[in-house]
């Protein structure tokens, strides 16, 4: 038997009572319980299909879904050139990647498989179903578009999709460890549950599936393949190395706190979107494009991720208020302020650098002292500039209308999400 079995979760969608299902625009994304149609929310993390909207919100019978697709291979849109929202996107990536993300796991060690299926939602602590959120799934959403965007089909490009997701979980499960970190996507993280050893083996084991996810591809672009994704990981390796060396450092630089969020974040994204370029049969130079692409979004990811650890909403984020500033974390905001040679600046420095924990209303003021000194103000008009640029870059590639609206629907909801 699998190690999600009969989990409802899985098989149908009445897992939780229905959400509120009122809408915006089209293309708007809320934090709170609306989506475009036909998605809603269960969760703050979790999307779900029209499946479980009360009857009088659901699309007649005889309308086709706008985001239906015979498989995954090619688009069966009922508008031709008619360009999916954000949350379509995601919910059609998600409907393929998760039966072979769960097939690659269910390969696994027994031992792991249980502490990775708890990480991705599909398990609780003791192995029963569950319906937790295993995120949402931005770097395989980009892999299969970005192969759509140079002429080719999804279907080619979705064993590099898994092998991104499972790529960036192995990063979460270490990470979670290296930062102590108890809770992750409102659960508690693995290794609070299984111990620090599990979450660790569970990491190599996703790491392991995630090239073998690639290799196991009968195509002549694996070997390219294999070499972009060992890249990117071991970029990712160095930026966390960086990340961890700047905590016991009074003098980071701005331009060396860039180039570690490059690493630590932009890296993946960007072989994401170089994988979907290559497997879907992309010229060299529409590859570097896309991979410039995603790397921009990947640090202007981080740099509204470093915004939400200072300033998120708790009940969206899942982490306390001010999270960042209680570990002391020099993350871009606040070497930002740091490096700003203004009054605020230097207040902030006498305060955050100094060896004695913060106090709550010292993390308070912390937090006014980064706002004061344009940490805050810079890192929105940075990633701002970065989804400028990045726009530069997918414009060049040269995609279909509909594909080229999609990823920048995607790059949208990166840097403007609340979560």
């Amino acid at each position: 038997m699998s190690v999600w079995g009969d989990d409802p979760a899985v098989l149908r969608c009445d897992h939780r009572p229905p959400a509120p299902t009122h809408r915006h625009s089209k293309d708007e994304l809320c934090s709170e319980a609306c989506l475009p149609a036909p998605f809603h929310r269960h969760s703050k993390d979790e999307l779900c299909s029209e499946a479980c909207l009360p009857a009088d919100d659901r699309r007649p019978e005889d309308e086709p879904r706008a985001d239906a697709r015979p498989d995954a291979g090619g688009r069966d849109d009922p508008l031709p050139g008619r360009a999916r929202t954000a949350a379509e996107v995601l919910g059609w990536s998600r409907r393929l990647l998760d039966p072979a993300l769960r097939d690659a796991v269910e390969r696994m060690p027994k031992e792991i498989r249980g502490v990775a299926a708890f990480h991705f939602g599909w398990r609780d602590e003791r192995g029963r179903p569950a319906s937790g959120s295993g995120g949402k799934a931005i770097r395989p959403a980009l892999t299969l578009l970005a192969a759509e965007a140079v002429g080719g089909t999804a279907s080619a490009a979705l064993p590099a999709a898994v092998a991104v997701e499972l790529a960036h979980n192995f990063s979460l499960l270490h990470d979670d460890v290296m930062d102590g970190d108890l809770t992750r996507r409102h659960r508690p993280t693995a290794w609070s549950v299984f111990g620090a050893n599990a979450a660790v083996l569970a990491g190599d084991a996703l790491l392991a599936a995630a090239f073998e996810a690639l290799a196991d591809e009968p195509s002549p672009a694996v070997p390219r393949a294999v070499r972009i994704l060992g890249r990117a990981v071991l970029d990712l390796v160095a930026g966390q190395s960086a990340d961890l060396a700047f905590e016991e450092r009074t003098d980071v630089t701005l331009d060396e706190c860039l180039a570690m969020a490059g690493r630590k974040t932009g890296a993946l994204l960007g072989a994401a979107c170089a994988l979907g370029a290559t497997c879907g049969g992309g010229t060299t130079g529409q590859s570097a494009r896309l991979r410039a692409y995603g790397e921009r979004l990947g640090l202007a990811f981080q740099l509204v991720d470093d915004l939400l650890g200072i300033w998120g909403d708790p009940d969206v984020t899942g982490k306390p208020v001010h999270s960042d500033l209680h570990s002391r974390k020099k993350s871009l905001p606040v070497v930002a302020a740091l490096t700003s040679a203004t009054p605020a600046g230097d207040e902030l420095a006498d305060l955050y650098l100094r060896d004695e924990a913060l106090t709550g209303d010292e993390v308070s003021r912390a937090a006014d002292l980064i706002d004061a000194a344009g940490g805050r103000a810079w890192a929105a008009a940075h990633a701002a500039t970065l989804l400028t640029q990045a726009h530069a870059d997918l414009a060049a590639v040269g995609a279909d209308p509909a594909t080229a609206a999609e990823l920048d629907a995607l790059a949208r909801l990166i840097t403007h999400r609340r979560h």
